[in-house]
């Protein structure tokens, strides 16, 4: 009885993993509006969502909310908002967070070169398919080659990793100061309504003693 009427298409699937059926905006809405109605302290709250956004930052693609998660237990934060900080890195912002993470990473270590997001992507893609192949080599008769994931590694993903640090971190501070407020006003905002809530039960009792 819970299913759908008309049954999503694979294409229809895959199209709303890159842009959600409501638009980015209604989604961002969607995720504060859960960030804040998480049951937790505030600080709590901050930690996680600036350990996802942190991680967002860096090249560890698919694997950013289980590494947040991690952080975020080490740092005694919460990983529900962990998962959540972990959408700035989505499918719009993510090519410009790996341009300009390579950028600076490239430029902080002295490596010469611009590289566009195609390109990065590109070499992600082949560095995942030769790993496979070196894993599956390593158990059947195949050659291993590791030449191009050295390369990959020195030109690529050291660099993304120590400018996405950088950026990241500037992220993850803003994150967590912004959401403290954020979260501070909503448990107010619910205490008040609870004692006014709490205050017309209380007044309903004494107003039919009086009549």
């Amino acid at each position: 009885m819970f299913k759908r009427s008309k049954p999503r298409s694979y294409g229809q699937m895959a199209s709303e993993l890159v842009y959600p059926p409501g638009g980015f905006r209604r989604s961002t809405a969607y995720l504060w509006h859960r960030l804040r109605r998480l049951p937790d302290q505030p600080h709590r709250i901050a930690r996680g969502m600036a350990a996802g956004v942190f991680l967002s930052f860096t090249p560890l693609h698919g694997f950013h909310f289980i590494v947040a998660a991690l952080v975020s237990l080490a740092i005694r934060g919460n990983v529900l908002a962990a998962f959540v900080g972990t959408f700035a890195g989505n499918p719009l912002t993510t090519p410009f967070i790996a341009l300009a993470a390579v950028g600076l990473g490239r430029t902080l270590l002295g490596l010469p070169g611009d590289m566009s997001p195609q390109m990065i992507f590109r070499e992600f893609a082949h560095a995942t398919s030769e790993t496979w192949q070196n894993i599956v080599s390593a158990i059947g008769p195949g050659p291993t080659s590791w030449s191009g994931l050295a390369e990959f590694w020195h030109e690529i993903f050291l660099p993304y990793a120590v400018g996405g640090a950088v950026l990241g971190a500037f992220a993850a501070v803003g994150a967590y100061y912004l959401t403290i407020p954020l979260v501070r006003r909503y448990h107010r905002r619910k205490a008040l309504a609870m004692a006014k809530r709490i205050a017309r039960v209380q007044g309903a009792p004494d107003q039919d003693r009086r009549r």
